[in-house]
């Protein structure tokens, strides 16, 4: 077994709009981990809650109004490298997603490999 520098990245998607946001991903990185690709977890349905303020471009919701919606978690990891990370981002997760702005999460650990 070896250590390997990575990000864990996850992010929080509506449910129908989980595919996409998938694909999007794996268009940019095949998310690979060894004879496999397409490597993510996706947790339950869960609640995700916000309130858009004037200048917001809401895509649900109203400016001022507390909103509630369903939401699923994507977490997946990548070698850390900060490029790599970018273009999942900018390419694979952003222009997928249907909120102004994702709630994306990126934390540095260690992948073990075999």
């Amino acid at each position: 077994m070896s250590l390997q520098p990575a990000y864990r990245v996850s992010v929080q998607v509506p449910p129908e709009h989980v595919q996409a946001v998938q694909d999007g991903i794996c268009a940019v990185e095949p998310l690979r981990g060894g004879h496999y690709d397409r490597v993510l977890w996706i947790d339950a349905v869960g609640e995700e809650q916000f309130r858009p303020l004037p200048g917001a471009n809401p895509a649900y919701g109203s400016i001022g109004e507390v909103a509630k919606v369903a939401s699923v978690r994507l977490v997946f990891t990548l070698p850390r490298d900060p490029q790599r990370l970018a273009r999942v981002i900018e390419l694979g997760i952003r222009p997928h997603h249907p909120w102004e702005a994702p709630a994306i999460f990126v934390d540095e650990c260690w992948m073990a490999l075999p």
